[in-house]
């Protein structure tokens, strides 16, 4: 079972991919936790073209920049996660979802048929974690590495970034997170959906699970 945690910075995906793991390894599900930049072999080669484009943006660099993604998770896809358990849940931080939010001149849409086109894996459950973007925000401006990032310096991107997410979560029927309270209220909200998808690995049931 693959699960992708997709959304803008300081949305909290990190803290609640960390808690939903705990819960499901209490509950004896095998979980396995990837993450895209630490799975994708030329990483450092697409970063260098993201700087690149943040200095001089085009369409042009920027469609290279989403197909060079897409290539890197069809590597993955091939020789990443068919090499896990078939019994185990993969939970992937940062999937295609979040061109949705980062992505600003190619369409989503076609993001999205170059990831069709090379095989990208597909989900079987799509979580998009969002917060009002003044919420995140905040957050992100609390951690240690600060607002620090590649694409994303002004409140307002930060914000266009946000609003570009959500509509796509609603267009695309992805599995919609709020999480602007407790990391236990996001975490059952998460817990619930994976026991919802069909095929998902038996295990001794959590109590939670239907709350």
């Amino acid at each position: 079972m693959f699960v992708s945690l997709d959304g803008p910075k300081g949305a909290g995906k990190t803290t609640l991919l960390e808690a939903i793991t705990k819960v499901l390894r209490a509950d004896n599900k095998k979980v396995i936790r990837l993450c895209e930049k630490k799975s994708d072999p030329s990483r450092g080669e697409t970063m260098a073209l993201v700087n690149r484009f943040v200095r001089n943006p085009t369409l042009d660099l920027e469609l290279e920049i989403c197909e060079r993604f897409a290539d890197s998770r069809a590597w993955i896809s091939r020789h990443v996660l068919t090499k896990q358990p078939p019994d185990s849940i993969i939970l992937m931080d940062r999937w295609y979802p979040s061109d949705a939010a980062f992505r600003r001149r190619v369409p989503f849409a076609e993001i999205l048929q170059l990831n069709m086109e090379r095989n990208v894996r597909v989900p079987d459950l799509h979580v998009g974690v969002v917060t009002a973007p003044d919420i995140s925000w905040a957050r992100a401006a609390a951690r240690t590495r600060g607002l620090s990032s590649t694409v994303i310096h002004k409140l307002e991107e930060h914000v266009a970034c946000t609003e570009a997410f959500e509509r796509e979560i609603a267009y695309q029927g992805w599995f919609l997170c709020r999480n602007e309270g407790t990391i236990e209220d996001a975490t059952r909200q998460v817990i619930s959906e994976i026991y919802r998808v069909p095929g998902c690995p038996a295990g001794t049931g959590f109590a939670g699970s239907g709350s």
